[in-house]
């Protein structure tokens, strides 16, 4: 056997990305990242380099350029084809070259491609984006940068023309590229903590007032998994508005010359209303069932697998729904089908059977088509008085995206769509997507996550009345005019945060104590909110707001229903040029001519590898291997799903509860609280009623750090104790 050192591709090729730098800087709610990609060919040919890799789905790539040597090339925005003819040609001229582009059929992936470097030759690769950060049911402000690109399957038959990728797979622990990562942190409010799901320095504040931070990756750090940040603020849910002065280059009338606003909502309703709590609804839950649902949650090859964990937070919302509502389960793969031929009333015994089911479903059902089971849910009638609201529970590993965000955009009307992804590398451009066009929330589950409190924030919004009819007024000074860039708000969830962009047109910063009010009406049919801004633009920002106002802008236009047409691509061109952000019908183009010499030699063409799912499904086969060969034979399985640990305390104690919010008095609840039989029955008023009270004391007594994750839960046996209350004065 050869012994092969370097760094090295499945079919022992050289991999010309040596190391990638991240630099983030946060400024409250938004983020600027600066990535570089180092590239050196050690080959004896030119080197031509692919990199396909994901992004975040709202992220707006803004700034695209290449070292070589000393010489550096900074890439331009042009219409996609034309971008490829000129890298084709710069190619086939033995000119350096550099592409970016954006996947046709999803926003949340990149290619990027090194044209043309010289043998011995090195480059330096330099991304910028712009991004939002998502709120967390805990308050934390969501960083992530995506290192997991999971295959995308693709429906049978089908022949998009999109970005051709393929998953070299390899160990995670020989990723063939090093990962140094830092952030910044700034925020009129004092930066309380900085978590991670993987090591970090010490965090650092940079002033007194603790409203600066700095923090960092630990040294040695491999990026084979999702880095992530969770940053905490104090008072964080307060209203705020930031208006960014225009680009001076830029004519006055355009979007990069004008200034533009970002305001942040935080809607805060009247406790009266937010009192009355749904008690209806049809809850209609798809669950991902397909072969990729088997993976592990995360890197480390342990505990829970995707599947597993899905499994959990059904359970839960499941114990939560309310009596008199009516609900159905769907799961899907290469086909799909449900527990009942239509919803049912929510009772105990469909509760039961429906959680039998539910602990016996498993990844394999092969393929993630999820498009036909949603044509199928949104086909069946409504149940009069009974808004439907679906919960969608996938690792997003699907080639279709768009194609399944205009599907629940076109059914938004009668059907309020919030979504779960689970594991690492879940396309946030699917899961984001079909919340947003359906009105609803989207959480994502990683193997680091506490489950329990995503899913209570996504359960306290699908049982919110639904705030829709809202209307935006804007009361600005005479001589300013908006245009807003944001598509018209939806919906809106009591404690969850909206973001609004729009240019201001006009004498903005003549009066620098001139102020904007930005009223919205409607809310539950008498109530409006105002909220107050100053109209004095700031000057350091670096264009990030008009950025992300642009991608806004750009997203809405691509997603309007059906294919878009030749007047809505040339916008969208226009205003991605104009603005230096990219979309699906641009590219980023970067040629350098050098000297005008050719560069000799035929190119060789090498796709870097990722980590994919197959690499962390690795080391679970090899142990299914060990386990089964020291197995008698005549017990050997074909399945090679982990074993999985036995659930905490509690999710043990909510898995007890009846439909009606009540535990019953048996060994299992004894167990849950760690106690005897014998010790739980020495009361006493009914055993029905001692076991809830036995319940709620234990949730109260030992579980009072996680209230979130069970005060509904709580409610609904409260609710039941009255109810025997009453039954017993009558």
């Amino acid at each position: 056997m050869v012994n092969c050192c370097g760094l090295l591709t499945d079919k022992k090729e050289p991999v010309p990305l040596k190391g990638i730098e991240v630099e983030v800087e946060v400024r409250d709610h938004v983020a600027t990242v600066v990535s570089t990609l180092h590239y050196e060919n050690k080959e004896d040919k030119p080197l031509e380099a692919v990199f396909v890799f994901p992004m975040p789905a709202d992220a707006a790539v803004c700034h695209f350029s290449a070292k070589i040597g000393q010489t550096q090339v900074v890439a331009e925005v042009q219409e996609k084809q034309k971008a490829r003819e000129e890298y084709d040609d710069a190619l086939s001229s033995g000119q350096q070259a550099f592409l970016l582009e954006e996947s046709e059929q999803s926003p949340d992936i990149f290619s990027l491609s090194v044209g043309s470097l010289p043998p011995e030759e090195s480059a330096s690769i330099r991304l910028e984006y712009v991004t939002e950060l998502a709120v967390q049911a805990d308050d934390g402000l969501r960083f992530c940068l995506p290192a997991v690109l999971n295959p995308r399957y693709q429906p049978q038959g089908r022949k998009d023309h999109c970005l051709k990728y393929h998953n070299h797979h390899i160990v995670s622990s020989l990723v063939p590229y090093s990962l140094s990562f830092s952030a910044r942190v700034s925020s009129p409010r004092p930066v309380c903590k900085v978590e991670s799901n993987c090591s970090l320095d010490p965090l650092q504040y940079l002033n007194t007032e603790q409203t600066q931070a700095s923090v960092q990756l630990a040294a040695g750090h491999k990026f084979d998994r999702d880095v992530e940040l969770l940053i905490y603020y104090k008072d964080a849910h307060q209203p705020a508005a930031v208006v960014e002065a225009g680009q001076a280059s830029a004519k006055p009338g355009d979007l990069m010359g004008d200034p533009v606003v970002m305001l942040s909502l935080y809607p805060e309703f009247p406790q009266a209303v937010m009192s009355k709590m749904t008690s209806c609804g049809e809850f209609v839950f798809l669950l991902d069932r397909s072969g990729s649902m088997d993976c592990p949650m995360d890197s480390s090859h342990q505990g829970q697998t995707r599947i597993s964990s899905a499994r959990d937070t059904l359970l839960l919302l499941l114990k939560s729904l309310p009596m008199d509502c009516y609900f159905n389960i769907y799961s899907f793969g290469s086909r799909y089908d449900s527990i009942f031929p239509k919803s049912v009333e929510y009772s105990q015994k469909s509760m039961e059977d429906a959680l039998k089911m539910v602990e016996k479903m498993k990844a394999d059902m092969g393929g993630t088509e999820i498009l036909q089971p949603l044509k199928q849910i949104f086909s069946q009638p409504c149940i009069p008085s009974q808004p439907r609201q679906l919960f969608i529970f996938t690792d997003g590993e699907v080639g279709d995206t768009k194609e399944v965000i205009n599907l629940v955009k076109k059914n938004a009307a009668s059907h309020r769509c919030f979504s779960f992804g689970i594991g690492e590398g879940a396309s946030s451009a699917l899961i984001t997507g079909v919340a947003k066009e359906g009105g609803g929330h989207a959480q994502f589950i990683t193997g680091t996550d506490r489950m329990q409190p995503k899913v209570r924030q996504i359960e306290k919004f699908a049982l919110q009345p639904a705030v829709v009819d809202i209307s935006v007024t804007w009361d600005l000074p005479k001589g300013v005019s908006v245009t807003p860039l944001s598509s018209s708000i939806k919906t809106l969830f009591q404690g969850q945060r909206s973001l609004l962009y729009a240019q201001l047109t006009g004498e903005v910063g003549a009066l620098p104590s001139a102020r904007g009010i930005l009223i919205l009406h409607k809310w539950f049919g008498a109530i409006e909110s105002k909220l107050h801004f100053s109209l004095k633009p700031t000057e350091d920002t670096g264009l990030t707001i008009h950025r992300l106002g642009a991608r806004t802008l750009i997203r809405s236009l691509e997603t309007e229903d059906g294919e878009p047409s030749g007047g809505v691509k040339e916008k969208v061109v226009e205003l991605s040029v104009q603005s230096g952000v990219s979309s699906a019908f641009t590219a980023f183009i970067a040629v350098n001519k050098g000297d005008g010499k050719a560069i000799q030699g035929p190119l060789v063409r090498r796709n870097v590898p990722t980590p994919s799912k197959w690499q962390r499904m690795l080391l679970s086969v090899t142990f299914c291997y060990l386990i089964f060969s020291s197995d008698d034979e005549s017990e050997h399985t074909l399945s090679c799903e982990p074993q999985q640990p036995p659930r905490e305390p509690l999710l043990q104690l909510i898995s007890l509860q009846t439909a009606s919010g009540s535990w019953l008095l048996e060994p299992a609840l004894a167990a849950a609280l760690g106690k005897t039989s014998e010790e739980l029955e020495k009361p006493k008023p009914p055993s029905e009623v001692w076991a809830t009270i036995l319940a709620l004391i234990w949730l109260h007594g030992f579980k009072m750090e996680a209230q979130e994750e069970w005060e509904l839960l709580a409610m609904k046996a409260v609710s039941w104790l009255h109810a025997q209350k009453g039954s017993e004065d009558n």
